[in-house]
């Protein structure tokens, strides 16, 4: 349950904030494969001076904990995980779903196979609106075994 109450299928999204400089990256994929944490899905965006680099672990938590160790500023957040229908348009499909009812999609990106996160304004009505349709909503715990 979140805490507006609404049951919620969220997966643990790691931001990792970087300087925009050669190694960096790699320093974030070499301090978690060091603590066997598995990356499913990153998504990296910069600006001339800084990076932002968004990862979905199999382990959030030991993520977190190993990153900050090493000097990293990590913010955890909820996102929405979907399997999504494996046909052209079925991406578009569902993001139409969350769209037309006016939920700002912030970013879109995938993860392995027809796997998707979504970052929303409102995780619980984007959730409730994606009930019935043609998706699977992924779990933290899938996230790990795959």
């Amino acid at each position: 349950m979140s805490e507006r109450g609404v049951c919620t299928v969220n997966v643990k999204q790691l931001s990792v904030f970087i300087e925009n400089k050669a190694g960096r990256v790699s320093e974030i994929t070499d301090v978690l494969g060091k603590h066997d944490i598995n990356i499913r899905g990153f998504s990296i965006s910069d600006t001339a001076d800084y990076g932002i680099v968004r990862l979905i672990v199999d382990a959030p938590d030991a993520g977190r904990a190993a990153l900050e160790e090493a000097g990293f500023t990590v913010k955890e957040s909820d996102v929405i995980c979907l399997n999504l229908p494996d046909h052209p348009g079925g991406l578009a499909g569902v993001l139409k779903v969350v769209s037309d009812a006016g939920v700002n999609i912030e970013y879109v990106y995938s993860l392995i196979g027809t796997y998707v996160v979504i970052n929303v304004a409102d995780i619980d009505r984007s959730l409730s609106l994606l009930k019935g349709q043609p998706v699977e909503l992924v779990t933290q715990e899938q996230i790990a075994h795959i």
